[in-house]
């Protein structure tokens, strides 16, 4: 499989031409990292295993700065690098999605990114969350799991299955009432 570095950087550069001009007031913007806010994401995207609240403790234009200056590292926190292509995508959708800006993320980021957290109780505990229950994304040719379906956008299905409850109108099918019961 090939690395999954240029696909991080190229999210990662996406992510810093959506928010440069972002005034300054919508980076208090609660995202869907529940209790975080924009910039607080941002931060923790910057940080990875250090301290995210001092990544984004100064101005907006300052932790945009700090994220613009991580954008094609390689450095990251123990564990699969995959884990970093799922960061990049889920929390740049973290961001977006409350401030109202939409991205087409390429089927090939998404759908490795299903096919890493459908095997992983890191962190986030997928695995478990989505056990017994079929994945049918109405967008790209992936799916996953036998049981109740839940079918809806493919970024979606990923936050969902990372435990985002704000995309539950998104989807829809007979296994929805087990995912949302386990969110």
């Amino acid at each position: 499989m090939s690395s999954p570095w240029p696909m991080i950087h190229a999210e990662r550069a996406a992510l810093v031409a959506d928010l440069e001009d972002l005034p300054d007031e919508r980076w208090a913007t609660p995202s869907l990292c529940e209790g975080w806010t924009v910039q607080e994401v941002l931060g923790h995207m910057t940080a990875s295993a250090k301290d995210a609240a001092a990544e984004a403790e100064g101005t907006p234009a300052e932790t945009l700065a700090q994220f613009k200056a991580q954008l094609n590292a390689t450095t990251h926190p123990p564990g699969p690098v995959d884990a970093m292509l799922g960061e990049a995508v889920v929390h740049s959708a973290d961001i977006r999605r409350p401030l109202g800006i939409s991205r087409s993320y390429p089927e090939e980021e998404l759908t490795r990114v299903g096919d890493f957290y459908k095997r992983s109780n890191l962190i986030v505990g997928t695995k478990r969350r989505i056990a017994g229950l079929k994945l049918q994304p109405t967008d790209v040719g992936w799916s996953t799991g036998a049981g109740p379906e839940v079918s809806g956008p493919m970024l979606s299905l990923l936050l969902a299955m990372t435990g985002r409850k704000a995309v539950l109108d998104d989807l829809s099918g007979e296994g929805l009432s087990i995912l949302q019961a386990r969110l």
